[in-house]
């Protein structure tokens, strides 16, 4: 090794190349996410049935599961030998597994918890009295969610996207089970850097890894930030409503 870690401008282009790769899925996936964890995470959080429990603890599982073992389910579930699987081959002719968009079925199902779980307690927050107003008004429930729900909670939806982001940027066991690690199709940032450390090329490892570094760092703080908004916001509304 000709130095301790690679300046930025002398990384590898394959390097930069799974870098964009990974932006690129966790910007879908995260798109595709919210578009669930919305009207799924007012319904969990304004039900108390058994059966809404029992769908958010199944929703959770990614949270205590390893990674690997949701990867191979998931290989298992979107082969062509399966029904999910072979529907898709027989749409777009290609297999989802070892492909970009069997790796965004995947980040979706293992990310979605941290997707959904801020939007759940952001909703939770809301007074009843909030949408009853917005009733009495003459107001629909598809316009009080939009016009009303949202803007109050969207303190935890962003939060919920910058996690699901962050989360699909970090993700390792599912994709590289799901998708293996195929240049420019699945090669994801974690595993490209799993492979400079392989292959003892610690130099090009360390300025990788601190390009990620930096990157989890600014969307931790983006995070954080949104937490204690919401949480001002909170205390706010309990004094206001004192």
């Amino acid at each position: 090794m000709n130095s301790l870690i690679t300046p930025l401008w002398a990384l590898p282009p394959d390097l930069w190349a799974s870098l964009a790769l990974t932006l690129r899925l966790a910007a879908v996936s995260t798109m595709l996410l919210m578009l669930i964890a919305l009207p799924l995470g007012w319904w969990l959080a304004s039900n108390r049935t058994r059966f809404a429990m029992f769908i958010e603890i199944v929703m959770s599982m990614p949270l205590v599961l390893p990674p690997t073992v949701i990867g191979f389910y998931l290989l298992v579930l979107l082969s062509p030998q399966h029904a999910i699987g072979h529907w898709w081959q027989q749409a777009f002719g290609q297999t989802l597994p070892f492909s970009f968009a069997g790796l965004v079925v995947g980040s979706c199902i293992y990310s979605l918890p941290f997707a959904v779980q801020p939007v759940i307690a952001a909703f939770r927050m809301l007074r009843i009295e909030t949408i009853q107003a917005a009733h009495s008004l003459g107001m629909t429930q598809r316009q009080t969610f939009i016009h009303i729900l949202l803007p109050l909670a969207k303190s935890g939806v962003y939060s919920g996207a910058v996690l699901a982001f962050a989360h699909t940027i970090g993700e390792f066991g599912v994709v590289l089970m799901l998708g293996g690690n195929i240049p420019g199709v699945t090669r994801v940032a974690s595993i490209a850097l799993y492979d400079q450390a392989q292959t003892l090329n610690y130099a090009n490892a360390h300025g990788f890894a601190l390009v990620l570094l930096v990157l989890s760092f600014m969307l931790l703080v983006a995070t954080t930030l949104l937490q204690k908004r919401q949480e001002r916001w909170r205390q706010t509304s309990r004094f206001a409503g004192k």
